[in-house]
């Protein structure tokens, strides 16, 4: 990437939605070196404004011509990012893409940089792409959470049960679930659209489309990205995804079966070890992650960690995080940070 003295040219493509502000926040708060910064979106929220270091910077219609930039997070849908994002790298940039469009092209890295923070760099090299794959928020928290188990214990099957935020089906998650809530304190008939049932005082146990095999395509995700980011073809995983009535942060049930014997004192030593978590367990004082109170915050947060009575191979464990940060925006941002540090020297 070409960084000058000032920095790096930045562009933000989508910077008006949710996640899009939220990665216009996470470079100023991270302080990450920006020379100059490109908001773009559709044209109908052109000519908004979004602050950045004291500043307002006034959002621009995404048309024909790309700007010069070095880097390009795009947040505007997979459908944009499929057909945008490759202009963009032609021009020299490097995208950085929080859709679905790209996460399974085997010629594009997917990443979490507490995971595979060197596949990055793939990126660069002749010949490349130039486009590096956000993995879906309730699958960057799960293999954040994975990664020292795997290292120290090794994997042989995981289940997981999401507990997703509406927060996660954007702007129109958050609306829905508010004016359900006051409609139903009032007496009044509920508006159903986003999602396909009242999520109101309701779990959701269907996330996105129904596949063949009877699981969802959210569902799948939790299968496919976790193999590829960990590096795992054959890793089994079982997911469930279940909507649930919560403005923010994702919460996963997540059971382990290793290929080691763990304990529940052994596995805390891992993941305490593990980069980008904080435990949070002490059942003793009724302390475990709880969404209400980590919105906003940057690490993935686990609690409830215990051997599993029947198997000493096995654990269970609770796994927090706020899916528009880490599990989005802040995910983004710590890509280029890490293509800024540079690859790791393997004669160290």
């Amino acid at each position: 990437m070409n960084r000058t003295d000032a920095g790096y040219r930045v562009a933000v493509v989508g910077a008006t939605g949710a996640v899009g502000r939220e990665m216009v926040n996470i470079l100023e708060s991270r302080d990450f070196p920006v020379s100059e910064l490109t908001l773009l979106a559709s044209e109908r929220s052109a000519g908004e404004t979004v602050a950045f270091r004291g500043k307002t910077s006034i959002v621009q219609a995404l048309g024909a011509d790309v700007p010069e930039v070095d880097i390009a997070l795009f947040s505007a849908g997979g459908g944009l990012s499929k057909e945008r994002a490759p202009d963009f790298a032609a021009m020299g940039a490097v995208v950085i893409d929080n859709s679905s469009a790209w996460r399974m092209d085997p010629a594009v890295p997917l990443v979490v940089p507490e995971v595979n923070a060197q596949a990055a760099f793939a990126a660069l090299k002749p010949g490349a792409k130039r486009i590096i794959a956000n993995p879906n928020c309730s699958t960057i928290q799960l293999v954040v959470a994975l990664k020292p188990l795997a290292d120290a214990f090794g994997l042989r099957k995981v289940v997981v049960s999401t507990y997703q935020s509406v927060s996660g089906a954007g702007q129109k998650g958050i609306s829905e679930l508010s004016g359900q809530v006051t409609a139903l304190f009032n007496n009044l008939d509920v508006n159903v659209s986003a999602m396909p049932h009242q999520i109101a005082f309701n779990c959701i146990p269907s996330i996105g489309s129904f596949l063949e095999n009877g699981y969802t395509d959210e569902e799948w995700k939790l299968v496919a990205e976790s193999r590829k980011i960990m590096g795992m073809p054959k890793l089994h995983v079982s997911p469930t995804a279940v909507r649930v009535p919560v403005f923010s942060c994702h919460s996963e049930a997540v059971h382990v079966i290793c290929e080691r014997k763990v304990t529940t004192k052994s596995a805390k030593a891992a993941l305490h070890q593990g980069e980008g978590i904080t435990l949070m367990d002490r059942p003793e004082e009724q302390t475990y992650p709880m969404g209400f109170a980590l919105a906003g915050s940057d690490d993935v947060y686990i609690g409830r960690i215990r051997q599993d009575p029947m198997d000493e191979h096995a654990l269970n464990l609770w796994v927090v995080a706020d899916n528009l940060r880490k599990g989005a925006a802040l995910n983004a941002v710590q890509i280029a940070e890490a293509l800024d540090d540079g690859p790791e020297d393997d004669d160290e």
